[in-house]
């Protein structure tokens, strides 16, 4: 179900990284069947899509370096998806770069391709939108793109932290991130 709020005849989004910030597997694909979610994910993701369309874009360079299939990693993401719907979660949309670093390709984060062909494809507003990760790249993806980026301590976040430059939210999980969006300023103006 859609927010029902627009800007502009525009939907919200928000954008998350496929990593531990919103689910926990051991091994790369190989273990799908135990796939398990952080317990704050589904209630944070719940609070959130009463407000944005939820959206995943994950860096998968596995693909490349010959760790990974793609169809393996489609089988992930078709998986993890129907796995929330389940639990009455929608995503609307999956994102993934296969590339390595040195490929220079254009989809991966920090580069805000995917974001750019979301918004595209689902006529978001970006200018009131986010971007949720634990590395560095989602929040330079995301500022990158002009949406408002929230650093996650779980998952990679506390590994990373180091990494980060310039003034940005940190948030302990999804759940303070999905809280803080939903009492920011900024959200308010966007529902009245």
């Amino acid at each position: 179900m859609p927010p029902e709020k627009k800007i502009n005849g525009k939907a919200p989004c928000n954008i998350l990284r496929q990593r531990r910030n919103d689910y926990r597997r051991p091994g790369i694909y190989q273990k799908l069947f135990r796939c398990g979610i952080y317990p704050t994910s589904f209630k944070a993701l719940r609070i959130l899509q009463k407000h944005f369309l939820l959206f995943i874009i994950t860096n998968q360079s596995g693909i490349s370096k010959g760790l990974t299939t793609e169809s393996e990693v489609k089988e992930a993401n078709k998986y993890l998806i129907e796995y929330l719907k389940a639990r009455s979660i929608v995503i609307y949309d999956v994102f993934y770069c296969p590339h390595r670093s040195e490929d220079n390709c254009d989809c991966k984060k920090p580069k805000p391709y995917f974001i750019y062909k979301a918004a595209e494809l689902y006529n978001l507003n970006l200018k009131c939108s986010y971007m949720i990760g634990d590395h560095p790249s989602d929040i330079e993806c995301g500022i990158n793109a002009g949406v408002d980026p929230i650093y996650l301590l779980s998952g990679h976040g506390k590994k990373h932290l180091s990494e980060l430059t310039g003034n940005v939210k940190i948030c302990k999980n999804i759940l303070n991130a999905a809280n803080y969006i939903i009492n920011s300023k900024t959200h308010k103006a966007i529902d009245e």
